[in-house]
Order: C-alpha cells, then sequence, then structure tokens
C-alpha cells in the first residue's frame, strides 16, 4: 500500500468520526488506567459495568489500597481473571502513591514498571489520557492493519512499529481509536461488512466480501 492511498484512508475515517475516542468510562488518568488493566480479555461493556460501581468505592490510589485485594473482587468478579487483577490494582495503586505521588505517571518506563501493565496498556494511557501519538495494538487492529495491507507484521510490535512509522502524523494521534472502532465494528473477524466501508475502494484485502 503506497503512502497516497494510506492518507486517504484515514482522510475518510477521520471524516467519518472526528472526535473518536474509548469505548471505556472514566474520569480521570487513574481510572483510564484500572478500566485498561481490567480490560485484558474482557469486553469493553462488561469492564464499564464493574467500574462503575468500583469507582463510586475507590477512584484514587488510596482508596484502592484501603479498599484492599478482597475488597476489590467483589467489583471485578465478572470480569476474567479477577483474582490476578485485583492484586495488580492494588500493588499498581501502592506503587503510585509510594513513588508518583498518587498520581499516572506520564513515562512509558514508568508505567510499564507497574503490575499488570504492558507495552499495549502503557500505550492506551498515553495515548488517551496524555494525547501522545501512541499506538495500542489489540486483536481488532492487528487483524486489520494486515487484512487491508496498511501495516503488515508477523506479530502486534511489527504491526504497532509498521503503522507509527507510516501513517501520516496529523492522523496518529487518534489513529488508534479509529482502527480499533473499525477492526470492532465493520472489519469484523469472520464477517467483514465491507459493503458499509468508508475505505472499501481503498483497501487490498483479497477477500472483499459484497454485502
Amino acid at each position: 500500500m503506497n503512502a497516497d492511498k494510506r492518507a486517504r484512508i484515514f482522510e475518510r475515517l477521520q471524516a467519518e468520526n472526528p472526535n473518536p475516542t474509548t469505548e471505556l468510562h472514566y474520569g480521570s488518568p487513574f481510572e483510564l488506567l484500572v478500566a485498561v488493566m481490567l480490560s485484558a480479555q474482557a469486553t469493553d461493556v462488561s469492564v464499564n459495568k464493574a467500574t462503575g460501581p468500583l469507582f463510586r468505592a475507590a477512584n484514587r490510589p488510596a482508596a484502592m489500597v484501603a479498599l484492599g485485594v478482597e475488597g476489590v473482587k467483589p467489583y471485578i468478579k465478572s470480569i476474567g481473571l479477577f483474582n490476578t487483577k485485583a492484586v495488580n490494582l492494588v500493588k499498581t495503586s501502592q506503587i503510585l502513591l509510594d513513588q508518583h505521588g498518587g498520581e499516572v505517571p506520564r513515562s512509558r518506563a514508568a508505567l510499564e514498571a507497574l503490575p499488570g501493565v504492558g507495552r499495549k496498556t502503557a500505550n492506551v494511557v498515553l495515548n488517551t489520557a496524555f494525547g501522545e501519538p501512541t499506538l495500542a495494538v489489540d486483536t481488532h487492529i492487528f487483524r486489520l492493519a494486515n487484512r487491508t495491507r496498511i501495516a503488515q507484521g508477523r506479530n502486534v510490535r511489527e504491526v504497532e512499529d509498521r503503522l507509527v512509522r507510516r501513517i501520516p502524523k496529523p492522523y496518529l494521534k487518534d489513529a488508534h481509536h479509529w482502527l480499533i472502532l473499525h477492526g470492532r465494528y465493520v472489519c469484523t473477524a469472520r464477517k467483514p461488512h465491507c459493503g458499509a466501508c468508508v475505505i472499501e475502494d481503498l483497501c487490498e484485502f483479497p477477500g472483499k466480501r459484497e454485502d
């Protein structure tokens, strides 16, 4: 895929959705960090159902630590891996208090040093909370980037690096949201809705469907 076609793809995605954002509910960088940590192997819908009550009880690191692991578990028991996630939430909250003044750090290294926070979670927080031009590659974006040939790669890191290099800079900050939403609702895994896709004529997927 050439640079001109790639630029036109993001121009259309921007026109369709000028102000994209995450579907996770949050009101602060800490709430976003918690929501993204919980979203691993879980849907945004299930996370939002859990975090509403959780954030009313503990929306700051000190309150999360005070709640404790056993106190956190009932709020998130409907989410996969809730035992491990409860431990990580409390440990992370304690580190935020001890090392960062109770605030979420804006450094990738500091974020990835938190229990339960990997590169993808750090990228989401840096991008969505702090406006950094980072790009978190989940299963939707990995599939979409390879299928359309916007940026092909054998693993998520290859795809991330190629997307960051190849997406025109004016579109890079919002690209994560455009791609994840397009992959979630239009370019779906089993039956992509090619006939309803705003970039169908620019897509290089050889198995495009007529629907």
